[in-house]
């Protein structure tokens, strides 16, 4: 048995060239990612990308495009699966109502789970910021995308 971990990811960009990122805490890993995360089963890409963001965001998105699909083995930073990850580029149809912060890992609050956001301009963004090697690879790309 080799199990796959499917998971989904948007690129929510502003009129000022910036990228909206989070910074979380989970499992005693500080890590930053694109918003998203784990496919459920049953649940379409698209489906799961708009759950995700009304999870974590509170806002509903549009999809615009696909950006990227994980075209390398990935090896889970929790488990034993392969990830597979899927990248869209998106647009907010709601409010997006955040508290955004402009330091890394600025979470209010303590626990074990722990989630703050940031708006990054693309040209600042850098892959060595990035816990994931698949965001990593992302950042590169939409880097050279401008």
């Amino acid at each position: 048995m080799y199990p796959f971990n499917v998971r989904v990811y948007g690129l929510l960009i502003n009129d000022q060239n910036e990228v909206l990122i989070s910074d979380e805490q989970e499992y005693g890993i500080r890590f930053t990612k694109f918003p998203g995360g784990g496919l459920e089963f049953g649940e379409g890409l698209i489906d799961g990308l708009k759950r995700e963001f009304m999870e974590e965001c509170i806002t509903e998105v549009e999809v615009i495009g696909h950006f990227y699909t994980t075209d390398f083995f990935v090896k889970s930073a929790f488990n034993d699966s392969q990830v597979i990850s899927v990248y869209y580029r998106v647009k907010n149809t709601t409010e997006l109502s955040l508290n955004i912060k402009t330091l890394v890992f600025d979470f209010d609050g303590e626990g074990d789970i722990l989630q703050s956001f940031r708006w990054v301009k693309i040209t600042n963004l850098q892959p060595e910021d990035f816990l994931f090697p698949t965001d990593q690879h992302v950042v590169k790309l939409l880097k050279n995308s401008l």
